[in-house]
């Protein structure tokens, strides 16, 4: 029974996909692809693709990635917005048929007498020339390892993936046969080989270990030995991705998330409504020590959280919104899970950071890069690296932007990277050296400076004086710059000081030096989260603290009227002290209260400058007086105990 006809036009449609979400289908007219939306009176998307008449194509769900084929011998990656990514060199003969691996990272291309592999972004990692006529059709196997090819001359083809290689530090591995990995470590040139019952579907190495997954079993090896691997039945389904922390890993496969720790025990199996494993990679699944972060398919704004070792949604349960779609996210992978940081590029290629830890209040995300297209973050101390446009980026210290906006600029390190060509990934960051592959498939290999990830150790141990030390050793403005934040974020006011002087920021120095004249902790603490920008929470400690008049202070000095005036009303005191200072504001622009609970609380109130000031010096005593007592009381305590 036909439903609907979506499309009907002049030329033959010889091939369709249905779009990752089903609500498009893309098919080909002609040179033209044409992306159909099925809600009525949706805008359709055209344009010219090919030279010659479009013969296949495909849509992949995962990266939300399309291939195309054509009799102009040529075959090209778009985005869903059809934007060109890659497209191939002309071949001898037209391209019959492509079609993507299930998890999206590889495709494969058919032709007269040719079969050829290619990675995601369209360079190819093998050509076979097999006596077949045309491949005409070529379907993957579930796992993405072996695929079949309908063949011009009736036959049909079989063909498997090997030779897949993964390094990390010193240690190359490659899948040599179905069931056989050869382990090289290139130090010592020594070789072992890896055999394992069922064929190899994926596999991860990182953090001193290599996780392998068969169609039925997990396999856990240590870097230190090869010999005895931890062995695990895999629940269900073939596993499409595997994620690597410092502590513990993540399978993913059609039935579920599952963390494991590397002794093989399942530690959680986080869920959210509405999960979809099968649309997961690498870009969307971000895992920490103590944090898993997973992108909505259903709505790309949204990032869930958990908490890795319960699974449970993290903090007050509500996901991360931001205002656009999001492509691909990051988790930290160092520091305190309360200082968890998580970044993200969004559909405009901006690059924002965020806390993960979010109580109640609305947590701010911060825009730290723009035209970023691929980032990662370091794997042992918290430096992230991203592309953006033509430039290479290293942000030696990300947090800088909660505590000091106007130091971010001085805590970077870029490069021109248009020596990596076109659209280059960034793909991994271990140690001080960044591994990069070009559009063509080779990899780069980029050095940065050690110093940062020296001081990012001492500052977590709190060697201050080898901090500064390391500063003035290294003479770098950007180390001093980094130091200078992190002094501030860890409340280390005498290191900031020596920081901000040595790069020439004078005015914070002075006011560094009039926080460290205050009589009372409270107050200093105070004043050090206003120099971070944490306006509420520094007001809230003073309030806490009993010290009313400093949090009023605190709100006139930064112009916060009615602010001032609600807290001196809601406390009953300084309520003169606030109109004194509003009137005072007000005659230097030579201006009229206009302000109608101004007026309202100024009325029968004569301002007496000499009563305000007998009372702030009073404030001020009583304050010291405090400060001076709160030792003695704590010694007392102790004694007692």
């Amino acid at each position: 029974m036909l439903r609907s006809t979506l499309a009907q036009q002049g030329t033959p449609v010889y091939s369709v996909a249905w779009g990752p979400d089903s609500e498009k289908v893309l098919y080909t007219s002609g040179k033209q692809l044409i992306i159909k939306p099925l809600q009525p009176n949706a805008k359709v998307l055209q344009w010219k693709a090919h030279d010659g008449v479009i013969l296949k194509l495909d849509w992949n769900s995962v990266n939300d990635l399309i291939l195309s084929a054509g009799e102009d011998c040529k075959y090209k990656v778009w985005d869903s917005y059809g934007r060109l990514l890659y497209s191939s060199q002309p071949h001898d003969y037209p391209i019959t048929s492509v079609a993507w691996a299930p998890d999206g990272e590889l495709f494969a291309v058919g032709s007269f007498h040719t079969l050829r592999l290619c990675d995601k972004t369209g360079w190819s990692y093998a050509l076979e020339k097999p006596n077949t006529g045309s491949i005409f059709n070529i379907a993957w196997s579930i796992d993405g390892t072996q695929i079949a090819g309908a063949c011009g001359n009736g036959h049909v083809i079989f063909a498997h993936v090997v030779e897949q290689r993964w390094e990390w530090k010193n240690f190359e591995i490659t899948l040599t046969k179905r069931r056989t990995m050869e382990v090289r470590n290139v130090i010592n040139d020594a070789v072992d080989l890896l055999e394992f019952r069922d064929r190899v579907i994926k596999a991860s190495l990182n953090y001193g270990h290599l996780v392998v997954s068969t169609s039925l079993q997990c396999y856990v090896f240590s870097t230190k030995n090869w010999n005895t691997p931890l062995i695990f039945d895999l629940k269900e389904g073939t596993v499409s991705l595997i994620l690597q922390a410092e502590r513990h890993f993540l399978l993913i496969d059609g039935g579920g998330i599952y963390l494991y720790s590397y002794e093989g025990r399942l530690i959680s199996s986080p869920k959210f409504p509405g999960m979809r494993t099968d649309v997961l990679n690498a870009q969307t699944v971000s895992l920490s020590n103590d944090t898993l972060a997973i992108k909505d398919k259903a709505d790309e704004k949204v990032i869930y959280l958990f908490e890795a070792l319960s699974g449970k949604p993290l903090g007050d349960g509500k996901p991360l919104t931001h205002k656009t779609e999001i492509t691909e996210i990051a988790l930290d992978q160092k520091g305190l899970t309360n200082e968890r940081k998580i970044v993200f590029i969004d559909k405009n290629r901006d690059l924002y950071i965020t806390s993960v830890k979010r109580f109640g209040k609305e947590q701010k995300i911060i825009k730290i890069g723009t035209m970023a297209h691929t980032l990662a973050w370091n794997d042992t101390s918290n430096i992230l690296c991203g592309l953006q446009d033509t430039r290479f980026t290293v942000w030696y210290y990300p947090n800088t932007v909660y505590v000091d906006k106007d130091l971010l600029p001085k805590t970077l390190y870029e490069k021109d990277a248009s020596e990596f060509s076109k659209n280059p990934q960034i793909v991994r960051f271990v140690g001080n050296q960044v591994t990069i592959r070009r559009a063509d498939g080779s990899l780069i290999h980029l050095n940065i400076s050690p110093y940062p990830a020296i001081l990012h150790e001492y500052v977590s141990s709190s060697k201050w004086e080898d901090a500064v030390r390391l500063c003035r050793f290294v003479k770098d403005q950007t180390m001093w710059a980094c130091l200078a934040a992190m002094a501030v974020a860890n409340k280390d006011m005498t290191t900031a000081e020596i920081a901000y002087a040595s790069i020439g920021d004078i005015d914070k120095v002075q006011y560094i030096n009039s926080i460290k004249e205050l009589p009372s902790k409270e107050s200093r603490m105070a004043h050090i989260l206003l120099f971070s920008g944490n306006i509420q929470d520094a007001e809230m400690l003073l309030l806490q603290a009993g010290l009313i008049y400093q949090a009023i202070q605190v709100n006139i000095n930064l112009y916060n009227w009615d602010r001032a005036l609600e807290l001196a009303v809601k406390h009953k005191t300084h309520v003169d002290t606030v109109l004194g200072y509003r009137q005072k504001f007000l005659e230097d622009f030579g201006k009229k209260e206009t302000n109608k609970r101004f007026l309202q609380y100024a009325e029968g109130l004569e301002v007496d400058w000499d009563k305000i000031k007998a009372k702030i010096e009073m404030e001020i005593a009583k304050e010291r007086e405090r400060a001076a007592a709160t030792p003695a009381v704590r010694a007392s305590v102790t004694v007692q105990r």
